[in-house]
């Protein structure tokens, strides 16, 4: 399987118009601005910072095709795979690949968040996927703090089946990352693992091969330094960073909801000149009033000021 993404996955937003409706234009300039930067390896949209379940079928498949033609094919598109039972999540990865994407991050069934999961029926839900679609398949590890977290047994069985190649782990407990990890490296050397702890990454910069998160979609120059600083062993440089970007980490994820994040990212991207407004579709709200401007100076203070996207 060709597909590198030792590097940064940044997890896109996906631009509206005022109206509601799908902005191509905007996906345009985020996406081609993304993919310029060195050291992006890939892009997931319809994740959760891409609003990927409030969007039709149509529209999925409209951000996968655009945000490939952004990137000219020069990274790979991933999709989020979402669809609540196997047979549906395979159709959806189905689609995904006649829209061109060249991956998929297969989310847990939406169920198991609340009620928990019977053992084995995780890999039947990633088999059934693959065999459907043939789309390369990362396995989605969600945080401790719900019943959807796959324990150590079921995260190898996963990575062991065809079509698996990566994992993007944001178990969010330092106890099972330190445990766990370890082991998925060894019984698979060749797997690429990724952080997604978006809130606190330099914990878990030191043992990846990379980072796939909405926030690199946002700030993309500081977290590939941070990487790099990672795979040196370099705390000291890694710590800096950390700090420097530490105001944008909080005015982004320390907030009451994660998914606020997305609204922030949406802010912060308005304030890099990417996007001319932060448009989002309900249930998701817009911040308090005075959020921009704490967000935009935050940027600020890390030194992420506006970019410039050549037509």
């Amino acid at each position: 399987m060709n597909i590198d993404l030792r590097g940064l996955v940044p997890a896109p937003v996906t631009p509206f118009n005022r109206d509601g409706s799908v902005d191509v234009d905007s996906i345009h300039r985020l996406g081609s601005w993304l993919a310029s930067v060195e050291g992006v390896k890939g892009l997931v949209v319809l994740g959760h910072a891409g609003e990927g379940t409030f969007l039709t079928q149509d529209e999925q498949a409209l951000v996968i095709r655009e945000f490939k033609n952004a990137v000219n094919g020069e990274i790979p598109i991933i999709a989020g795979i979402t669809g609540e039972g196997n047979t549906v999540a395979a159709l959806e990865a189905q689609r995904a690949v006649d829209a061109g994407a060249s991956a998929g991050l297969v989310y847990p069934s939406h169920g198991w968040l609340r009620f928990g999961y019977q053992q084995g029926a995780p890999q039947t839900r990633y088999k059934e996927i693959y065999e459907t679609s043939g789309l390369p398949l990362i396995l989605f590890q969600y945080p401790d703090a719900t019943k959807a977290t796959y324990d150590l047994d079921t995260q190898l069985e996963i990575a062991g089946q065809e079509g698996v190649f990566a994992t993007k782990n944001g178990v969010r407990n330092m106890k099972r990352w330190d445990t766990e990890i370890p082991v998925l490296r060894k019984t698979y050397p060749e797997l690429q693992i990724l952080t997604c702890h978006d809130e606190y990454l330099l914990h878990t910069m030191f043992d990846v091969d990379g980072a796939l998160v909405g926030y690199g979609g946002l700030a993309p120059e500081p977290l590939i330094e941070l990487i790099a600083a990672g795979k040196a062993k370099d705390y000291a440089a890694a710590r800096a960073i950390h700090d420097r970007i530490l105001p944008v980490t909080k005015n982004v994820y320390h907030r009451g909801s994660h998914m606020e994040g997305t609204v922030a990212l949406k802010e912060g991207l308005v304030a890099r000149g990417i996007l001319e407004h932060a448009t989002v579709r309900p249930p998701l709200l817009p911040l308090q009033a005075g959020a921009d401007k704490e967000i935009a100076a935050a940027l600020a203070s890390a030194e992420l000021g506006k970019v410039t996207v050549s037509a």
